[in-house]
C-alpha cells in the first residue's frame, strides 16, 4: 500500500539571509516587500496532506510555486523553513546519501519534457531507475518490460526514443517510473508538451493505472480542466501559497476568495460536479411518495440534467440505502450551469423548483 505524504509549513526562499525573510514572512511581509530586497519568496508557509492512494493535484499559473514545492518533496530543493514526512520518515532531515536512497526506491518523478536518453533503448530508459539501484540486468529488464506493458508499449521495447510520437515518449518516462515500484509518483507538468488529444489519451491512461495500482501521487499543473479531471484533492497556488485546498466540486462550488472564483469561472463545470454537490438537503418537509426516476449523490451533472427533463418535480436523491438525502430543483441545474453559458441549460422549467419532491 502506498504511504502518506505530510508537507508542514514549507518555504523556500532564494536570495541573502533567507531565514530572516522567512521570520519576515511568518510576522506578514507579503512577497513584494521581499522582492524589493533583491529575496524572492518561491513558497510561502505550504501545508497539505495526501493521503495513501491519492492524486493530489498541485495548479497554479507560472510562478505561482508550484514546481519549486514539488521539488522540496523529494529533496531537489532544500526548503528554507519546513518538514516534509513520508510514511512517517522526516525527509528534510536526512544526509544527502539517505535521500539518495529515498529518490531511487521511494519517489519517482516524470517530467515535463520526457527526460529519455536518446543512445538507450525503450526498454533500458524504462529500466533506468532499476540500474541505479543496482537491480540485475535480467530481473530490471522482466520488470521494465511488465511496466511498459501496463502503459501500452508491449511490442515497442527495442525501439530508440526518436522513433516514438510524443505521447509515446512520455509512457516510456511513466514507465520508468512505475517500473522502481516507488510508492510516491511526482509528476511535474507531465502532459503539458503533449497535443491536446494526446494528452487527453496520457490522462486517460493515468487514471486507468491509479485504479489498478492505487499510487500516492502528486501532480503538477496549469491547466485547470486537468486538474479537475485528476485531482482527487486540489491545491491551488498564487504568488507561493496554497489559496485553497479541496476536491473539484468544492472549488467550483464554494471558491476562497475572488481569485480563485475568477480561475475557474471558464471550467466545464457538467463534466465535474455531481448530484451532491449541487442538491439542496434543505427539504423543509415537502416530501412525497413516488416512483419515478431519482438520482444517488454520485449520479453525473449531465445524466442528472436528462432525468430533470424527463420528470415535472425537482429530482429526489437517494442514497445507498434509498434514503433520501436532498432534492435537485431544476432552477438549480439553470443555476449552476446557465451562468457559465449565458444562457439556461435544457434542464426543465425553473418555476418548478416548488413541486414535490420523491421519497423512497
Amino acid at each position: 500500500m502506498s504511504s502518506r505524504l505530510e508537507a508542514e509549513h514549507l518555504y523556500k526562499v532564494f536570495g541573502r539571509r533567507p531565514d530572516e525573510a522567512v521570520e519576515r514572512l511568518r510576522q506578514g511581509a507579503d512577497r513584494e516587500e521581499l522582492r524589493a530586497d533583491g529575496t524572492t519568496a518561491a513558497v510561502i508557509d505550504a501545508s497539505f496532506t495526501v493521503d495513501p492512494g491519492q492524486i493530489f493535484v498541485v495548479m497554479g499559473l507560472s510562478g505561482s510555486g508550484k514546481s519549486t514545492l514539488l521539488r522540496m518533496l523529494n529533496g531537489l530543493l532544500e526548503p528554507t523553513a519546513g518538514r516534509v514526512l513520508f510514511d512517517g520518515q522526516d525527509l528534510t532531515a536526512l544526509g544527502d546519501r539517505e535521500l539518495r536512497e529515498v529518490r531511487a526506491k521511494k519517489i519517482s518523478m516524470v517530467f515535463q519534457h520526457f527526460a529519455l536518453f536518446p543512445h538507450r533503448s525503450v526498454l533500458e530508459n524504462a529500466a533506468y531507475g532499476l540500474c541505479v539501484q543496482g537491480v540485475p540486468r535480467a530481473q530490471r529488464e522482466k520488470r521494465a518490460a511488465e511496466a511498459l506493458a501496463l502503459v501500452g508499449l508491449d511490442g515497442w521495447e527495442k525501439s530508440w526514443p526518436d522513433e516514438l510520437s510524443g505521447g509515446m515518449q512520455q509512457r516510456v518516462g511513466l514507465a520508468r517510473a512505475l517500473a522502481t515500484d516507488a510508492d510516491l509518483l511526482l509528476m511535474d507538468e507531465s502532459f503539458s508538451a503533449l497535443d491536446p488529444l494526446i494528452r487527453r489519451d496520457m490522462q486517460d491512461q493515468l487514471l486507468t493505472l491509479q485504479q489498478k495500482l492505487k499510487k500516492t501521487i502528486v501532480f503538477i499543473t496549469h491547466d485547470l480542466n486537468e486538474a479537475m479531471r485528476l485531482g482527487d484533492r486540489i491545491a491551488v497556488m498564487r504568488d507561493g501559497r496554497i489559496v485553497q485546498t479541496g476536491t473539484a466540486e468544492d472549488i467550483l462550488v464554494r471558491p476562497a476568495n475572488d481569485y480563485v472564483a475568477s480561475f475557474i469561472q471558464d471550467v466545464d463545470r457538467s463534466r465535474v460536479l455531481t448530484a451532491s454537490a449541487v442538491m439542496n438537503t434543505d427539504l423543509r418537509g415537502d416530501e412525497a411518495d413516488c416512483a419515478c426516476e431519482t438520482a444517488t449523490p454520485d449520479t453525473p451533472f449531465t445524466e442528472l440534467c436528462a432525468i430533470s427533463a424527463r420528470v415535472a418535480h425537482p429530482v429526489a436523491v437517494l442514497d445507498g440505502k434509498q434514503k433520501l438525502v436532498g432534492v435537485v430543483p431544476k432552477q438549480r441545474l439553470v443555476g449552476f450551469i446557465g451562468d457559465q453559458q449565458g444562457e439556461p441549460a435544457p434542464c426543465g422549467d425553473p418555476r418548478d423548483e416548488g413541486k414535490v419532491i420523491a421519497r423512497a
